[in-house]
Parts: structure tokens; sequence; C-alpha cells
């Protein structure tokens, strides 16, 4: 007893003097500045392609004259503490990545047009919030400013999760308009409640583990350094002024309408832009975004596009399956399988049903352990329901919790967060306030390694997607896995000290992409322009290829382009007009291998950039959906949402798609509709695409899982058809 006493006091000491060392530089000072290459890239090559555009687009008889520009608003450097522990080598990471990369990996790799840093809040300090000021601005100041190559927006993510359905809220990325001392905060706003109480978030215990089996598994200095970083920081308390420099404190905002608030006793210029809305990663189950339907919760003025596509799957499609049950009171349940969805506490009650009859215990038995390990899922906190269960792989879960026939669908899907659900909602209780969403689309990266628009070529899985976070249970976080199976589910009631240790990473990893865009028809370059096009909704999303898309409704005053609103009586009109994107060539173009040395591409680019030939894929079809908003509070969703509501065939060549339609029943129907398009282009190769592959039995259940995209080195390469979806075109029916 005397020497276990001795081993734990001594284990103690040492963990108490490695976390001082850590906490006063010994072990390095961590980041340092840094600064992008000073070599814009050529004028001639934006206009060479807006040439090109222009000359594909006029055959198509396209008559707007706005530019279409491509960008990427959901950036993450390795200042984000998820970011910084998948740079580690023991979490397949290839080190840091300052700001200065994401400007030269969006100038030379993706060649993109725009782009935006959007760290967690969470793990931003005021140095750290400085240095991404100065590197934003050093990226602006390369270009031209008469005619910007890039423009590069400051910005950050307020990372909210709940306990539960009631509390959860979802992440949203701020982005920021200008880059005067006086146009930018003195500090981010993270989601941290609670005013006054110390974030401390690398003194959590999960985090001080992680801090020392990263320095164990040849961790970098940046980790070392950011427990010193947050020592002593507390959050700020109440009646701070947000402008107020002196206070070395955390901004926070524990729900939407605290963060709304505060952006708008800046009266700055910002936009709010929800994201990652039907993953399961985080979102517990039985989340429904109806609780955000109201003038306290949502700021129509700010949050005016939502992100339906990203590098963490598809947010688009509504299905009318039920991951829980919440009743009036709060009190959550697991439903059956319904609807071609298997709830993951079903699957939760079925694996220790497997188990207990494996043991020789009877039927009457097991059914009372399954329902047991059912209502443990869902009553776990923080989505931690596959944590109830020990002993599990993630084969063991089949298909359980996913979206069985969305495209490139996001992992553990919460169809209640989704865009349709959305704007198929009506908040009855408004009184002359919002009554409705009304977003815009765009699409994102969300990559966590300073690599703006990841998806110009499907490649480097391992490195250009957060794939590489199904290393980090095994190495960084506390194991869930036990050597034998438990019979019985175990309750977990309490939040976890970390998010981190809620989250299935293993098995999510196969629901890893290479990430979209977002397209914006712009008067021109200028950051002014682009912004115009980003606060007026017209932009639409890519899932990752350059497809050029219009989309207008019709009348004699004129166009309305995507993103507009109408009323009227009559029925409306619309065209659609699409070109595919160009098909990649190998390697780079002269101006990254002018700018950039051959080792600097290989660090940065994985050896392959933007390098568009001269030859456009197919556009097949053009699919129309249209949502008509509820008018009674007890109308079902599912009836509401028409997807598709027509579907175009195209020629299927290079030269592009123009269809018209119009909506004849809009005049009896006598209701709002809602109208937006997807221009799909031929089948291409895409990682993550078929993230796993199910043996079925004759009813199409998943009775074994065959491959999970997870347990592949390579690039888990499957056919898609990859897509634009404009944004939405509103039309208001005149009583």
């Amino acid at each position: 007893m005397r020497l276990f006493l001795s081993i734990i006091v001594g284990l103690g000491t040492t963990i108490s003097l490695l976390l001082y060392a850590i906490a006063n530089g010994w072990f390095g000072t961590g980041w340092q500045p840094s600064s992008p290459a000073p070599i814009a890239r050529p004028a001639e090559v934006a206009i060479e392609a807006r040439m090109t555009t222009a000359a594909d687009a006029s055959r198509l008889d396209v008559r707007s004259t706005r530019e279409i520009l491509f960008g990427d608003l959901h950036v993450h450097t390795t200042f984000s503490i998820d970011a910084l522990f998948m740079s580690l080598p023991s979490a397949g990471g290839d080190g840091l990545h300052p700001v200065s990369d994401a400007c030269d990996f969006a100038r030379y790799c993706s060649a993109l047009d725009f782009f935006s840093i959007n760290d967690h809040a969470e793990s931003l300090t005021r140095p750290r919030w400085q240095n991404t000021i100065d590197e934003i601005r050093q990226c602006n100041a390369i270009s031209n400013s008469a005619e910007p190559d890039l423009v590069a927006f400051m910005g950050w993510e307020w990372t909210q999760a709940g306990f539960t359905a009631s509390n959860h809220f979802g992440h949203k990325n701020v982005i920021i308009k200008g880059l005067a001392d006086d146009e930018i905060p003195a500090r981010p706003i993270s989601s941290l409640p609670e005013p006054g109480a110390s974030p401390q978030i690398l003194g959590q215990p999960s985090f001080l583990l992680t801090g020392l089996a990263g320095l164990i598994n040849g961790g970098r200095q940046e980790l070392l350094s950011n427990s010193r970083d947050f020592r002593g920081l507390t959050q700020c308390e109440d009646g701070v002024s947000v402008r107020d420099l002196s206070p070395e404190c955390m901004e926070t905002a524990a729900t939407p309408e605290i963060l709304f608030n505060k952006l708008n006793e800046w009266n700055m210029e910002t936009l709010v832009i929800p994201h990652g809305t039907t993953w399961g990663m985080y979102t517990p189950p039985g989340s429904d975004w109806h609780k955000q339907l109201n003038e306290d919760q949502h700021d129509p003025a700010r949050q005016r596009l939502i992100e339906i596509y990203s590098g963490h799957g598809n947010s688009e499609e509504y299905r009318p399956f039920t991951e829980a049950l919440v009743d009036a009171e709060g009190h959550v349940s697991c439903p059956e399988p319904a609807n071609n969805f298997v709830p993951g506490c079903w699957r939760a009650g079925e694996i220790t049903y497997e188990r207990c009859i494996a043991e020789s215990f009877t039927a009457r038995q097991c059914n009372a352990l399954a329902a047991e390990a059912r209502q443990n899922f869902v009553e776990a906190r923080f989505n931690a329901g596959d944590k109830v269960m020990p002993g599990t792989n993630p084969a063991d879960w089949l298909d359980a919790g996913q979206c069985r026939d969305c495209f490139m669908p996001s992992f553990n899907y919460r169809p209640k967060g989704s865009a349709q659900y959305l704007l198929a909602l009506r908040n009855f209780d408004a009184e002359g306030g919002t009554d409705r969403f009304k977003f815009g689309f765009v699409g994102g990266s969300d990559n966590h390694s300073a690599r703006p628009g990841t998806g110009y070529k499907e490649f480097a899985r391992s490195t250009q997607t957060e794939a590489r976070f199904d290393k980090i249970p095994g190495v960084l976080l506390p194991p869930y896995k036990k050597p034998k199976p438990a019979v019985r589910s175990v309750p977990i009631m309490e939040a976890p000290a970390s998010p981190f240790v809620a989250w299935n990473f293993e098995r999510a990893a196969s629901w890893f992409m290479s990430g979209g865009l977002v397209a914006v028809h712009s008067v021109s370059r200028q950051r002014q322009d682009i912004w115009d096009a980003l606060s007026a909704q017209q932009v639409y999303a890519t899932s990752g290829p350059r497809i050029l898309l219009w989309f207008n409704l019709e009348s004699d005053a004129g166009d309305l382009p995507m993103g507009s609103q109408a009323t009227q009586t009559t029925a409306p009109s619309f065209k659609v007009q699409a070109l595919g994107s160009f098909e990649q060539a190998p390697g780079c173009p002269d101006f990254t291998t002018d700018a950039l040395t051959g080792e600097r591409i290989e660090q940065l680019c994985n050896g392959e950039c933007f390098n568009p030939s001269s030859d456009r894929r197919a556009i097949t079809r053009i699919e129309v959906i249209r949502i008509r908003p509820q008018i009674t509070p007890k109308e079902s969703i599912a009836t509401l949402v028409d997807d598709p509501w027509k579907t175009f065939e195209c020629p299927g060549t290079a030269s592009g798609c123009s269809v018209e339609f119009t909506d004849e029943d809009f005049t009896s129907n006598k209701r709002d509709s809602v109208y937006y398009v997807r221009a799909i282009e031929a089948p291409s190769m895409a990682i993550g695409a078929r993230p796993y592959v199910c043996e079925r039995d004759s009813v199409g259940n998943c009775i074994r899982i065959e491959s999970l995209c997870a347990d592949d080195d390579d690039d888990c390469l499957a056919p898609v058809e990859e897509r634009a979806w404009s944004s939405p075109i509103y039309v208001n029916y005149r009583l």
C-alpha cells in the first residue's frame, strides 16, 4: 500500500513540475510571428479568368455583368486548439500553420479571390488575436489596391455546443468587413458562459492530459506555450466595454442573443454565418433550430448567410427521421427505426442485446438491458451517447445515425438543423419581428491547417482534410475502448470535463471531405464590392469545384438575382444558367512556381495547385427545390419541402445548360414560396463520397460494415455528382 501511495505521490509531483515548466516557458516560446510571401498573383491571371467566364457566359445568353469570385469564409490556423492537436506528429499532423500560411495557400495553392480566418475564439488570447490582425493586414498589403488579387477578411468562430438539445445553439463564424483599428474589436467573443469565471481552457484535467501526451508524443512548442498564455486569463466582467483594450480578459457570450448584443454594441459591419447545423459530432440528439427563430436569438441584419456544405459534409437536405424524441417537458427518449433511418440510441440497444444473449442471459433480461442502454444514450450530455457503450469499435455501429440518401451528408445527421427545415419554419409568436429565416447559401472548407479552398483537387486526404482527427482518441485522449466488452451500458448523465472526450473521432473521420466554396456575384474584386454581394445574398455554394451559376426571377421591372425577395400575385418565372468547372491539370501554374520554392510548394500545397485546363466538365441536370413556409404551427415540414420539385436534363456538354420554368401553382396556392436550384456536374471522383460500405439484407438494413474511410490509408475516393446550390429567391404572396 505504501509503495502504491508513493508511486501516486511521485507521479503527481512529476506532473505538477512538468505543468509548471510548461506554463513558464521552459520548453520554448511557441509560435512566432511570420509573414506571407511578398509576391501577388499576376494581374493577367484574373483578367484571363474574367474574359474566359464572360465568353462562356455570352454563349448562354447570360445578361449579368458581374464577376463571379470564389472564396472560403471558414479557415482555422493552429491557433485553434483542435487544429493544434491535429498539427502534432502523433496525430498525423505536419506542424504549425500560422495565418501567413493561409494567405500563401489561398494565393498560390488554391488561387482563391477571397478568404477569412476563423479560429475558435475560445482559443484566442490577446497576442494571438493581434498576430492574426497583423498577418491579415500583411496579406492584403501585397495586392494591387486597384485590382486586388486576394482579399483577406478578419474573423473568428463562436464555438458553442450545448450539453442538451435545449441549450445547444451551435457554431457560428463572425466575419469582419474592415481592417482599420476602429473597425476591429479589442477581443473576439467566445461562447464560454458565466462572465467572471476563469476559462483556463488548458487547465481542465482532460486538456492537461492532452498536453502531457502531446509532449511525450512529439508535440510542438506551440502546445506547451498555450498553457502559459492562458494562465490567469479570466472572462471579462459584465459592463466591460467591447472597445476597452485595457482588461486582459476573454470576451464571452453564452447565447446568440448575447453575441448579437455585443456585436451591436461595437456598431461595426459584421456577418454571422452558422455552420455545421446538421453535424452530429457535437450537436445533441433532438436539437431543433426552431428555438433560434425569434428576435432574441436571431439577428436578420447580421445572420444573413448559412454554410450548407463544408469539409464536414452537407447540411442542406431535410429528412423526416428523428434521432431522439423530446416531449413538452424536455424529457428525451429513443425512437424506433423509421423513414430509412436507424437512431444511434436504437443501435446501442441492439449492441447491448447482442452482448447479453452471447453471455447466456434470457431474452427478457436482455430486452430490459437494451432499453436501459437506449435511454442512457439519449440522456448522455454533450452528445456522448456512444460513450455509454464501452468496448465498441466504429464498425459495431453500422450505419446508425446516418442519412442514407443524402448527398455527402454530415456525420450523425440532425435534420432539424438542415437548410430546408430552417426555410420551411415560421415563428407564429412574432409581432412585426422575425417570423422566418431568410438565408443565402455559402460553402466553406472548415479546414484546420490554414488551407482555404482545399476542394480544388481531390487528393491528400490525410493532410488537406480533417480525417487525421481519427488519430486523436488513441493518442491524445483518455481511451474509450476496453479490452472486454461490457454487457451493461454505462450511464453518462453529466457533461464530460471537455467536449473532446465526447466525440467519436475515429468513426467520424470517415465523413470528412475536401470542402466547399462560396461564390459571389460581385461588381469588382474590391473588398467593399465582395462584402456588398455577401450582404445582399448574391452568393451561392459549391461542393468544391468552381461551377458557374446564375439564377434569376424574371419580371417586367428587370431580373432579380439569387438572394432577392419579391412580393406578387402572378406566377413567378425563373431562368437558370450553369457552366461546369474546369478539369484540373496536374501540378501548379507558373505564377506559383515562380513565387515559391519547390520545397515550399510541397510543404504547403502538397505538390498540387488549382491548375485549370481549358476543358469544362458537363452539367448533366438542373434541379429546382421549392419550399412553402408554414402557415399553421402544426403543418408537417416534410409536406412543405418539394425536393426536387422540378428536374431538367441538360445536354451534358461542356457548353453548359440553360433552363426556364414557372410556378403555375403560386396563384392558386396563395402562399409564400422559396425557390433555389442545384446545378449537377457529371460524376467525378471525390474524397469521402462513400464514407462506408454496408452489406445489406433483403429490405435494405445494414447488417455488416465492410469498410470505412477511416480504415483506409489512401484518399478513399468514390464517384460523386459535384454541385452548386444557388441562394434562394423568396417570393411572397401579396394578400
